[in-house]
């Protein structure tokens, strides 16, 4: 377990611009504002099946994802990557694959509750990330971060939860049992999957446009 996280974390490493990359490949750069939801597909190469498991099984490109934040007129994100921290956006953006990022805003409606939301995710800085995809205290995954901190702003999570089971978790039985300890699947552990959270009613997709 240790091992796989290291890899994960090793690969995501890199720092590199991203305004002028992405402009050249849309025709236009990504536009923050605070509480965007913001994902990426995580490296895969060799170690990361973590990241592909997330992939495949969700049958979706969102393998991470953080909330946009600015502080001191610098754009920030805080996400759950072990342990939860604050990461420069530009930073975030490159460590994606091909240096890709979709970007979700909140409704106008939703948008009062951002700052409690965010204030909420703080509290949970520095605790590691949960590769087991639990709702607990101990341990954080990157959708669960921003669920957590939506719930505590308005009283319900982002998004719909979903089991284990109900994913195409089968190909990944090996990786599911080693992080696990042992061969039961949890098929009933509910779960917020980036996916999932990215279809939440409250969202709509403003980069790249749909």
């Amino acid at each position: 377990m240790r091992k796989l996280l290291s890899m994960l974390l090793l690969c995501l490493g890199i720092q590199t611009g991203w305004a002028d990359s992405t402009a050249k490949k849309t025709g236009a750069a990504y536009e923050p504002q605070e509480g965007d939801i913001v994902f990426q597909s995580l490296p895969n190469g060799w170690g990361m099946d973590l990241v592909d498991a997330i992939e495949g099984s969700t049958h979706s490109p969102y393998s991470h994802c953080g909330m946009v934040f600015q502080t001191s007129g610098a754009w920030m994100v805080i996400e759950a990557i072990g342990p939860v921290q604050h990461t420069p956006l530009a930073e975030w953006i490159a460590r994606g694959r091909k240096k890709k990022v979709w970007a979700y805003r909140l409704a106008e409606d939703q948008k009062k509750f951002i700052p409690t939301a965010l204030a909420a995710m703080n509290k949970d800085l520095g605790k590691p990330y949960d590769p087991r995809y639990r709702f607990d205290d101990d341990a954080i995954y990157c959708s669960e971060l921003i669920w957590r901190g939506w719930k505590a702003a308005t009283g319900h999570g982002l998004g719909k939860t979903v089991k284990l089971g109900e994913l195409d978790w089968q190909p990944y039985r090996k990786l599911i049992e080693r992080i696990e300890g042992t061969t039961t699947i949890p098929v009933d552990r509910e779960m917020i999957t980036p996916r999932d959270l990215a279809a939440a009613r409250e969202l709509t997709q403003v980069y790249p446009l749909p």
